[in-house]
């Protein structure tokens, strides 16, 4: 599997007008892939280790992933067409049954949620990576304009 995939974090959540841009990448090359405010949010909460106090859709999800014996291995944004990108979440369960493994189609949004919240891995099919604009640029340029602008506490 290690071929057809990469390895990827989260490396920025920025708020855009119509939702948020999410950049995930390694050391090679930075992606953004664009999500709608809610799900941003919760990847900023999950980064954040925000704790909330009501459990939220994703937590809900994460709770009945717990209490049917079913673990997240991974997600694997598999696919991007035309602009949209596509993701698969791969769960393992073990009972006295057996043992299962099942492929959920899923939005790499949620999906990426659930893999922060759990600390699993996120991974992008190579094909996915290869053709994917390089943003690196972008985010470093964003970041150091965020770092040089003063906070709302700074220019009180």
């Amino acid at each position: 599997m290690q071929k057809d995939v990469v390895l990827v974090a989260i490396k920025g959540v920025m708020p855009t007008a119509n939702g948020c841009a999410v950049f995930l990448g390694n050391d090679d090359k930075t992606f953004v892939i664009y999500v709608d405010h809610s799900v941003g949010n919760a990847i900023q909460m999950t980064l954040n280790g925000v704790k909330k106090d009501r459990p939220l859709t994703h937590d809900l999800i994460g709770s009945l992933l717990l209490g049917l014996g079913a673990q997240l291995d991974h997600i694997v944004v598999n696919d991007a067409r035309e602009g949209t990108f596509f993701a698969r979440i791969l769960l393992h369960m073990e009972n006295e049954l057996g043992k299962k493994i099942v492929e959920i189609d899923a939005r790499p949004s949620d999906s990426i949620v659930l893999a922060l919240q759990q600390k699993r891995p996120i991974y992008v099919a190579r094909a996915v990576f290869d053709s994917v604009e390089d943003m690196t640029e972008i985010l470093e340029r964003v970041l150091k304009q965020q770092a040089e602008e003063p906070d709302d506490d700074e220019k009180t």
